[in-house]
């Protein structure tokens, strides 16, 4: 099964300093045909203002993924660590006990935009963490998140893999699902054909009951694979 969903019929937000468009249920925007997806439970892809900002405030029991597209957060959390996460880098943070933070776009000038995924972890109540790395590659594919950090991924207490495809214009690239499991694909840009279903930027892709993965790109093209498990 593969079901497209469509970037304009999303949740959404706007709150003058932050635009958001929400995949799946968050805050004021609720559907119950739209909770999640397996293990993933937030994607939100947003705009921030220059100078603006979330200010500080609690998270327990998740893992939160954060992809600079534009600009640079500045992140602040009650671990310790300040840092600056620039585009093309993906930061994780492990919110597990409890932990605390802000992130803010420190530019005066340019907006910030981020794509922010939460992932339900395998079990609760783990020490916070946190993580932050380049995948910046043109082309190929790059293992973003893994359970075991392989390859010179990013840690994730959960059984699933995240992987950053970029793709040229006419390329495909295959990929055979193993059973029990589901796959997201989330178009960061270009147009892409997911197992014969056309995307464009900003569209998600949801697949189960499928033994493989195909995406065409009929231009110059990125996504992000979630390989999660099954329910």
């Amino acid at each position: 099964m593969v079901y497209l969903r469509k970037a304009n019929e999303r949740g959404h937000a706007s709150h003058g300093w932050l635009n958001s468009w929400h995949t799946f249920s968050f805050a004021d925007y609720q559907d119950p045909d739209f909770m999640g997806f397996s293990a993933l439970r937030v994607i939100n892809e947003d705009t921030v203002q220059p100078g603006e900002g979330f200010p500080t405030h609690p998270h327990k029991d998740m893992e939160i993924l954060s992809y600079v597209l534009q600009g640079a957060i500045e992140h602040q959390d009650s671990m310790g660590n300040k840092e600056r996460v620039p585009a093309g880098e993906f930061q994780i943070m492990s919110a597990g006990t409890g932990v605390r933070h802000s992130e803010y776009n420190p530019s005066a000038t340019d907006a910030l935009h981020f794509y922010q995924i939460w992932i339900i972890p395998a079990e609760k109540g783990i020490a916070p963490r946190y993580e932050q790395k380049s995948f910046n590659d043109k082309h190929g594919r790059q293992l973003v998140l893994s359970p075991d950090a392989r390859d010179g991924s990013l840690k994730v207490y959960q059984d699933m893999e995240l992987w950053r495809w970029a793709l040229d214009a006419k390329e495909q690239a295959d990929f055979a699902i193993k059973p029990n499991r589901r796959i997201w694909v989330q178009v960061v840009k270009g147009q892409v054909e997911v197992n014969g279903v056309a995307a464009t930027t900003s569209d998600g892709v949801a697949i189960w009951d499928e033994s493989s993965l195909a995406i065409k790109a009929s231009e110059e093209s990125e996504v992000l694979v979630l390989d999660l498990p099954g329910v």
